[in-house]
């Protein structure tokens, strides 16, 4: 049976010492925040390791929440940040930007597999923030203030790194598109960047 407290009673009910109440929110968010880390990383263990570091730094720092935003804005803001430093050291380290892809099996289809990589080239070729903004709001379906909250800044920011970050997109993968007449407009919509990662999905690559 659903556990009937809310995020916060269940922050609460942790920092006060309630056995079992932070294990609840993990079992809530766990998921969404792998695939969220996943999509962001491109790697499964690395996202692992993100949601784990993500859990043990709420973990830690409960006492510290003053509910001026949604735990579960609270806990993908953390995520955010544990991705953030680990796409740094990843280019610190002048490592493979797409290191860790599974190879393609009779299964996946090289379609499918070929399709996966060129999405996660182009969105290793945004700018942090337009990447991030732009998984949020069109992959993860996040609203603008949500996002706005989560990224710490103004909504007229998200709105605009949405914007370039299609614009670009377009770019990068039109080439994967299906053939025949699309309506003209100035900026790719979010349809683009859904529909480019719907292979992903298709063959688990989220939670």
């Amino acid at each position: 049976m659903p556990d009937p407290r809310s995020d916060r009673e269940l922050l609460a009910a942790h920092v006060a010492g309630v056995p079992g109440a932070f294990d609840e929110l993990v079992r809530r968010y766990a998921d969404r925040l792998w695939s969220l880390a996943f999509r962001m990383l491109d790697h499964r263990e690395d996202a692992a390791d993100a949601v784990q570091e993500t859990f043990v730094s709420a973990l830690r720092s409960a006492a510290r929440y003053r509910g001026e935003s949604e735990v579960s804005t609270w806990l993908h803001r953390i995520v955010v940040n544990a991705c953030l430093d680990r796409i740094r050291r990843r280019r610190a380290r002048a490592t493979e930007p797409l290191a860790g892809h599974d190879l393609p099996t009779p299964r996946d289809g090289i379609d499918d597999h070929l399709t996966r990589l060129a999405v996660a080239d182009a969105l290793a070729a945004l700018p942090d923030g337009q990447r991030l903004a732009v998984v949020l709001v069109d992959v993860h379906g996040f609203s603008i203030t949500e996002t706005a909250e989560v990224l710490g800044v103004r909504e007229g920011t998200i709105k605009s790194r949405c914007a370039r970050a299609r614009t670009r997109l377009a770019g990068l993968l039109g080439h994967l598109r299906p053939p025949g007449p699309r309506p003209a407009r100035n900026a790719a919509g979010p349809d683009d960047v859904q529909q480019t990662t719907d292979a992903t999905d298709r063959r688990g690559g989220g939670a």
